[in-house]
Order: structure tokens, then sequence, then C-alpha cells
């Protein structure tokens, strides 16, 4: 339609360039009985002034104000001055406030918000402009950087009222400029200094979205007069913003526009659409206001009126048949284009992503296929909002998590990796996942490899993190004792089944609580096995660099790079110790900061260990139970890999103090208690915390409750 537009426009230059640039005099631009000026200023509909019928929609009332310097219009709704309203090209121009830097009785002025108005700032007909020595000026929007520019002095200049600036515009000396994004609906403006100054020797600086027409005026002919270090006085200048009858206005008021018009869909305030609203303009030969009916009048001498009219007409019409053709053929090709392009791209970002890589892995059944489903780019941007900020789950060293809903229904999380072209991770992931099938870990669904970052989707797992829970502790359902011990020993379970039920076993590498998630029930969920692999079953350890989280991190490979399975089981017992302690796993004690682990095992080997345990953990677990968990986890803790327990180890274990948790204390006979490895049985008050000697004294108090 734009096309087919423009050429209409192209035929009717060549036919008589002089009448389309004239106006029809006497012409209507406002509705009967309504105002249709303020001070100097015309207001055509869908303007207009007081009464409701005079204007199009409440985005488009006009309030004229009594001033000193006399009548002035304001946009109501936005309160904002305006100085020019365009129906033909869809603009209006406004006073738009001026960001000062270091302006001796200036501010920085409020950012305008125009988000779901019909007005967005131009980036045909505006500017974004700094004026300042050796600055960096950036124009954001939404909080990201869309856009900015540089400009330098030399030493000791600056500007001021007797700077004069080229003739040809802002081009980095003194002042910059560059062009707005579309769709530019609400910006800031931030300005660095390339420079370390302070404060008192910063310049006065200004950053500004400007009306280009008014800026070129600016450059060329007030030079004489006007010179940019007045900026400094001023707090306004002039901007365009670009309208259109938006949707929502179409669908919720009595606004129609006019049939005897060229109405047509248009895309100005939204980039999530291709149509967001409709604009209207005269037909060629017609000139004056497209959005009141009966408002485009003939313009004077255009149609001739002897009998060379038959001849135009004729012209006319075969002039937009051949548009339309052409218009026809340029969009067939235009589609055949993008089609190829598309699919190019698509197999580049396949090969990219190591698309053959894992077609070489599915074909040695590395990989689950029937577990597994490709999933189409189009797919996860409908899921994800176009993979909307607001859909973000977390963010984390390789890559972000997005949540989304399938068209069947299903909520999933779709995770966007930073790869930057090594694929490694996204693959070991992808093939590591596909093989696993256990209750308490992340199941994968499938993957995308169509964009330029490769993305897995996985089951949505609705309550967070473990960290998150245990630290951020929820008041309406609290961490109660048997939930940490139940969340124990989900997660050992689940590395006990990586590490020996798997075909290969599998270390994960960077067990944490901020990877373990919890389910609708609360159940604890292993996820990221982005570091994860896959090793023979003759192998002893993996040689690798070093990576992990600090806090989690086994000394032993720390020192080594040799990753074991007990590596694993090591950092199960930091997590073990935060469910124990609530405490997180790098804290600030005694005004030190102290890793958790180290922390733990020094109060063990004092005998203190009860000081640290997390209250509601003492008031709701028997104290026999919360001692064998601390040696458990203590034993995990070891320094020397090989005295620590494997996983099986860990979730028998677990599962027997849970068992015995579980039963009311007269049930659990003296059996019972031997076969736990319970010995040398003392009363509780014996252990109590305010009771530090007691603790000491007796060197058989790490030994009770513990499991074999």
């Amino acid at each position: 339609m734009i096309l087919q537009f423009a050429l209409f426009h192209i035929i009717a230059l060549i036919i008589c360039p002089i009448y389309t640039l004239a106006s029809v005099e006497g012409s209507v631009i406002a509705q009967l009985g309504c105002d249709s000026t303020c001070g100097n200023v015309l207001i055509p509909y869908p303007f207009g002034m007081k009464d409701p019928k005079c204007y199009g929609d409440k985005w488009f009332e006009i309030e004229c104000r009594n001033t000193s310097q006399g009548n002035k219009p304001y946009l109501k709704s936005l309160n904002l001055e305006v100085t020019l309203i365009s129906e033909s090209i869809s603009a209006i121009q406004i006073m738009n406030p001026i960001y000062h830097l270091n302006c001796q009785g200036k501010s920085a002025n409020p950012v305008i918000n125009l988000r779901g108005s019909p007005f967005v700032y131009s980036q045909q007909y505006d500017k974004f402009v700094a004026v300042g020595c050796n600055n960096v000026a950036f124009l954001r929007s939404n909080g990201s950087a869309v856009g900015g520019c540089v400009s330098i002095c030399d030493d000791n200049e600056e500007v001021n009222d007797s700077t004069v600036l080229g003739r040809d515009g802002c081009h980095g000396r003194y002042c910059c400029e560059t062009s707005l994004p579309l769709y530019l609906s609400e910006y800031n403006a931030t300005v660095q200094k390339l420079r370390n100054e302070s404060l008192s020797h910063v310049q006065c600086s200004n950053a500004l979205i400007v009306d280009d027409n008014w800026l070129v005026n600016y450059y060329k002919f007030n030079l004489s007069t006007q010179r940019f270090g007045e900026l400094k006085n001023m707090d306004y200048v002039p901007a365009m913003l670009e309208w259109e009858i938006i949707i929502e206005i179409l669908n919720n008021s009595i606004f129609e526009l006019p049939s005897d018009a060229n109405c047509y869909n248009s895309n100005v305030t939204s980039s999530q659409n291709t149509t967001s609203g409709r604009r209207c303009r005269c037909f060629i030969g017609f000139d004056g206001n497209p959005y009141i009916a009966g408002g485009c009048t003939a313009i004077p001498g255009f149609f001739p009126s002897d009998g060379h009219a038959k001849k135009w007409a004729i012209v006319g019409v075969s002039s937009s048949i051949g548009s339309i053709i052409l218009v026809l053929v340029l969009w067939l090709l235009h589609k055949v284009v993008r089609k190829r392009m598309i699919k190019k791209r698509k197999e580049k970002f396949f090969k990219k992503n190591g698309g053959l890589l894992l077609q070489q892995r599915m074909s040695s059944d590395e990989v689950n296929v029937d577990q597994t489903i490709l999933f189409s780019l189009k797919e996860l941007e409908k899921a994800t909002d176009n993979f909307n900020t607001n859909r973000v789950l977390g963010k984390g060293g390789q890559g972000t998590v997005y949540k989304g809903m399938l068209v069947d229904g299903r909520i999933v999380a779709v995770k966007k990796f930073k790869v930057e072209g090594k694929v490694e991770e996204f693959i070991h992931e992808f093939v590591i996942l596909s093989q696993i099938n256990h209750r308490n870990v992340v199941k994968l669904l499938g993957c995308c490899l169509e964009t330029e970052i490769p993305l897995l989707v996985y089951e949505f797992i609705p309550n967070g993190n473990l960290f998150e829970y245990l630290h951020d502790e929820n008041e309406d359902l609290p961490m109660t004792w048997d939930m940490r011990l139940r969340i124990a020993t989900e997660i050992a379970g689940a590395l006990f089944y990586l590490h020996s039920l798997t075909s290969q076993p599998i270390y994960h590498r960077d067990i944490k609580s901020t990877n373990i998630l919890l389910d609708e029930k609360y159940k604890a969920k292993v996820a990221d096995f982005g570091a994860s692999r896959i090793v023979s079953i003759e192998a002893t350890h993996l040689t690798t660099v070093v990576q992990g989280t600090f806090g989690y991190l086994d000394p032993e490979y720390f020192l080594t790079s040799q990753f074991t399975e007990k590596s694993d089981v090591f950092s199960f017992g930091v997590v073990l110790v935060e469910l124990l302690t609530g405490m997180k796993p790098i804290s600030t004690i005694s005004k030190e900061t102290k890793s958790l682990s180290s922390y733990f095992v020094q109060c063990m080997e004092e005998n203190s260990f009860f000081d640290i345990i997390d209250r509601r953990v003492t008031k709701e677990g028997e104290k026999e139970h919360i001692i064998a968990v601390a040696n458990l986890a203590n034993r995990c803790l070891e320094m020397n890999g090989r005295k620590r327990p494997t996983m099986k180890e860990v979730t028998l274990q677990l599962e027997e103090i849970r068992r015995l948790d579980r039963k009311p204390n007269a049930q659990i006979n003296q059996e019972e208690i031997e076969l736990a490895g319970i010995v040398d049985y003392q009363p509780w008050t014996r252990y109590s915390t305010s009771n530090s000697s007691a603790l000491s004294s007796d060197s058989n108090v790490m030994h009770i409750l513990t499991l074999k």
C-alpha cells in the first residue's frame, strides 16, 4: 500500500507538479461549529477543543491556555505545548524538554512517556543532539541504549555564547547528532564525560531530541544572533511526533474514518504488529483535511474541463493499473527473495549451532530422539511474546531463561544461550538431558537451531529455586525440617542416578542451590547441565579447566583440575549445610567473609555446630536426626575426596534418617537405633546450644548417628 501511494504521487508530480503542491483556499479543517485556531496555530480535525464532537478521541483533545505570551495550544492528555499540526503528513510539533548536565539553575527534565498513545517521536523529522565538550551522550529507551554520539573539544575549550558551529551541522566538534530508532515512545538522555573530571570542572552540557528543520534553520540562518551556548538558558526545543488513528481508537470510540478519502493501514506506533492503526490522505488532485467527510476538495485547474478530460482519465486509470501491477510484481519478488534468504539463514544457524554435530550424536544413539522435539523459531517467539523482557525467569553465565506457553497450552521454560559461536555447552546439555529420565531432574522437551543463538526448551518449574526459597523465607509456606530433609534426599537421589544408574556416568559439575528448582509440590528438580560431562565407566576423573561457583567448588578439584564424582559430593555437602543452617554459601561471619563449608567444618571440630543450626530445624527436628545429617554433611566436606561417601551412600543414609524421622519416638526400638548406627545416645538437654562446654567435653558427640 505504501509503494502504491508513492507511485501515485510520482505520477502526479510528472503530470502536474505545480498543482500537487498547491493548497485549496477556504478548505474545511475542523468539524462544523468547532474552533479551528488557538493563538496562531491551526487545529485540524481529528484534533479539536472543548466539545468532544470536535476531536476524534481524548488523545487528540487540545486545551487552549491563556499565557503571558498569548493563547497557546496544549495536548491535554500529555500536557505538551503544540506549535504546529499537519494532517497531511500526520505529524505534530511539540515543545520537547532539554536534558541539562551541570548547568547552573537547570536540572534534567522528567521523561516524556508516550506509551499507549497514538504518538511516537519521528525518525524522519527528528534528531538526537548533544552539545558540550568531551561528552558521550546516550539516548535510552526502556532501560537500554538505543542511540548515542560523541562530541570533542580542544583542551580548555568549552561551548559558550561565543561558540560558532559549522553550517553543515553537528559532526562531533562541540556537538554531535544521530538519528532516532523507529517506534520511540519514551526516552531518557544521559551524558558521560570522556575524561575523569571533578564535578566542579565539568562544563555545562545538553542533550535533546529536536526537529531537524528547526536545527537546520538554527545552523544556517540564525548564526549571527543565535549561539549553541544559549541552550543552557533554554528549557524546550521543537520536536516532531508522528501519529496515526490507532486500532484501539477505531474499536472503542465513535470516531469513523471518512469514505471519500484514501485511508490505509499503517504501522507507526508498534513494533509488535504489522498494522497498528490507520492514516488518511486526499486522493491525487484533491487537497484539504482527509479526516473529515468532504474535507478533501478538488485543486482548481487540476482536472481539465474541455475535451481532454477523457484523455486525462484514461491516463490516470492506466497509470493506476500499471502501478498496481508493478506493486504486485515487486511484492511477489520480495516474497521469493525473502523466503530464500530465510532458508539460507536457517541453514547457516543450524551449522553454526552445532546441528551437524548434533546429527552425528543422534546417529550414534547418544541422543534420545523419541523424547525430544525440534521447535521452530516461530513457535518459540509466539510462546515467549518475542522473548519479552517481562518473561525472563532468570539469567546466568550460560544464558537467559524465558517463560513461554506453547499452542497446546503447555507452560515451558526456553533457555537462550550466550555461546558466541562456541556451542559445546549447548550440545553437552542437550545430549545429556536427552538421555536422562528421572523425576528429580528437569525434563528436556526439545531445542531450536534456527536462530543465531541456540535455544533449549524445558518443562516449566513454577516455584523458583532452592536458594530463593531458603534465604528469602516464604512466610505463607515456611521451610520446615521435613521439607529440608525431603529436598536433600531428592537431590541426593538425582545425583546417585547420574553417577551410577545411567548408561555412562554423568558429572553435573555445578551443583548449587540456585540450580535446584522446586515444582508445584515443592519437590526438587536438578537443573542447568551446561557444565556437565559424560565420562566412561572406567574413568576415575575428568581433567578440565577449573570452573564452578565460589562457595560450592571442591578444593581438591581447584588444586588438581581433576573433577571426580566426589567433587559433586562436596558441592552437595554445601547445599546440605545450607539446608541445616539457613546460611548462604558465602556469608559475613563476625565481620569476616567466610565460606560456609569451612565455617561449618570448624564448628564441627569445636563441637559447637548447634550454634549455627537454623532455629526452625532445632525446634522441629529430633536432635539425633539433626546430628546424623550434620555428620553426613561433614563427611561430604572432607578435604580428601577419597574419604567422602558416594552419592549412593548419601542417598541411603538420608532415606534411613527420613524413615526414622517420620516414626514417633515410641516406635523406634533399640534394634532400629543400632541399625542406624546410633551409639552412646545422650539426652537432648546434654547438647543444649547454651552449654558449649558439655559439647566439647563429650568426644562421642560427633559420632552420634554416624551412618556407615
